[in-house]
């Protein structure tokens, strides 16, 4: 079992009148880690500290975004959470055509080449875009056949694009890069909210199982609307990935 996550984005709101008390919470439920995606005015060193004394790592960052930071203001940031990895993920425009994936390829190269002097690596988290076939071939598999450097947070809902595709066999696809899986779950419907994980529709532990246990190193639980309490459903969240023994908490 590999530790369980939770991207901030989550609970954006509560975060943004009371970010300390969303730290305690999501510690309290038994999380292992969080993925910030804003330190809302905290230094990165100050919120490393801060959720350490959690008894919490931070796990990834989606703060800052290398595409679209300056690029050592990226490095930096990332440095001093104490990660080896920084986020990019990219949006409907850059994966629109053929012309725009191989812009978006070249961009991903740069990027890990960039960080390499560094010792950092590039993750990509996708969107369900990157799963809309151009010319018969997937952008992310492009990403994947044409980035040899770039890893990879598979969100495996989007991955899902709506049915249609199997979120599982893309978690396989790029398994021996992707060291990050985000859990959602839903209706696996256009436009509606998510829900607890295991309260949807998707085959949790087929997609957990289809990842290299040598190379995941976290899962990290993000919902990004939820039609119920977010907090709850944060929380049914770890207790069904935990009891199903499908993710490690703090027990």
């Amino acid at each position: 079992m590999k530790p369980i996550s939770v991207q901030l984005y989550a609970l954006r709101e509560e975060s943004q009148s009371n970010f300390d008390k969303v730290l305690s919470d999501i510690a309290a439920i038994g999380y292992l880690g969080v993925e910030p995606f804003n330190l809302f005015g905290k230094e990165p060193e100050a919120f490393k500290r801060q959720v350490e004394d959690l008894g919490m790592q931070v796990s990834s960052s989606h703060h800052p975004w290398a595409n679209r930071t300056e690029i050592n203001e990226a490095i930096e940031t990332v440095q001093a959470l104490g990660l080896t990895r920084v986020a990019a993920g990219f949006g409907p425009d850059d994966v629109k055509d053929k012309d725009s994936v191989e812009r978006t390829v070249d961009s991903i190269n740069s990027l890990t080449e960039s960080l390499k002097p560094h010792g950092l690596s590039l993750f990509l988290h996708n969107h369900f875009w990157e799963f809309v076939p151009i010319n018969g071939e997937l952008p992310y598999h492009s990403f994947y056949k044409n980035c040899p450097d770039v890893e990879f947070e598979v969100d495996t809902y989007w991955a899902a694009n709506f049915g249609a595709c199997d979120p599982a066999e893309e978690v396989a696809n790029v398994k021996d890069r992707a060291p990050l899986l985000h859990i959602k779950d839903g209706p696996n419907e256009q436009g509606k909210a998510h829900v607890a994980v295991g309260d949807g529709t998707l085959e949790i532990a087929d997609i957990v199982n289809a990842a290299d246990p040598n190379i995941l190193e976290w899962l990290i639980v993000e919902l990004d609307t939820c039609d119920t309490d977010m907090l709850e459903a944060i929380r049914k969240s770890y207790e069904f990935l935990t009891t199903e023994r499908l993710a490690e908490g703090r027990s």
